[in-house]
């Protein structure tokens, strides 16, 4: 059975308007105008267990409204959700302990207070024994190589070391499934990577499943067999990476500096060449 199954997932926002100025204001308060946003339409889709899945699209085009609906964080106007075999807004104990949600621009842990008082109080909230708290505090600070940080207050810690403790923070409580928005974003190459490293070794070590989200195609590459692609809140694309580049992105433009003159180069055989001011050309491949 799917770990995660969608079917005709919408999601309908309104949106007042209201007209600048005082006039404006005053037609405000005394009979709103509304518009609808439609963020999610009639998405569907499955995800096996144990799947690392990239979730693609522009910004504004339903991706994090996505996860919030199968993190159970917002209520869907229409559509059927099921993760873990839960129903995510009901927010039941048991399904919040098999999910989490991790986003790059959010963070849970407390800022002028050492990282493991934060995962103290994650432990607590989720009743995670003593023993099974220190355990786990080892295995994945080891993986994530923080664990010499642990006792250093979060503003001292570097954008990519906070992010690494975010990650402890949000799987602390072993949880079967990952939503991850933009884990990357903001951090330097070598963040970068190290990041997809412990996702991969996490995937790997415990069979999680993963979806996510991200605008560095380098982590859906390094990461993710299967992508799913919405934009305008319709899913127009669910299948293999190498199908993707070949059906939205059949031709490369290659730009190159010409050493010898334009004509010169046609007769040399490098094909159909524009040319900007007399020195540059593209050739599509």
């Amino acid at each position: 059975m799917p770990v995660v199954e969608v079917r005709n997932l919408t999601k309908v926002y309104r949106v007042p308007e209201k007209d600048p100025g005082f006039r404006g204001t005053l037609r405000h308060l005394i009979r709103r105008r509304f518009r609808e946003v439609r963020a999610v339409v009639d998405v569907s889709f499955t995800i096996e267990r144990g799947e690392v899945v990239g979730f693609l699209g522009p910004n504004g085009a339903g991706k994090t409204t996505t996860l919030k609906m199968l993190s159970g964080l917002i209520y869907p106007t229409a559509g059927e959700v099921r993760v873990a075999g839960f129903v995510p807004f009901r927010r039941e104990p048991e399904f919040l302990r098999k999910i989490t949600l991790v986003m790059g621009q959010k963070q849970q842990l407390l800022w002028d207070l050492p990282v493991m008082d934060s995962l103290r109080v994650n432990a607590a909230v989720y009743g995670i024994p003593d023993r099974a708290f220190r355990e786990r505090v080892k295995t994945l600070g080891e993986m994530l190589d923080i664990l010499h940080l642990l006792r250093t207050p979060v503003r001292k810690l570097s954008l990519g070391e906070r992010m690494k403790a975010e990650l402890l923070a949000a799987l602390l409580h072993n949880p079967e499934v990952l939503f991850l928005d933009e884990p990357t974003l903001g951090l330097d190459v070598t963040a970068q990577v190290a990041v997809r490293e412990f996702l991969r070794e996490y995937n790997a070590r415990f069979g999680a499943t993963l979806l996510l989200t991200s605008h560095y195609m380098a982590d859906i590459a390094a990461l993710c067999p299967r992508v799913m692609v919405i934009h305008h809140g319709r899913l127009i694309y669910d299948g293999g990476l190498a199908s993707l580049r070949e059906r939205f992105s059949p031709y490369r433009e290659i730009f190159v500096e010409l050493e010898r003159p334009v004509e010169e180069a046609a007769v040399a055989g490098l094909g159909e060449v524009e040319i900007w001011e007399g020195v540059r050309g593209r050739i599509l491949v």
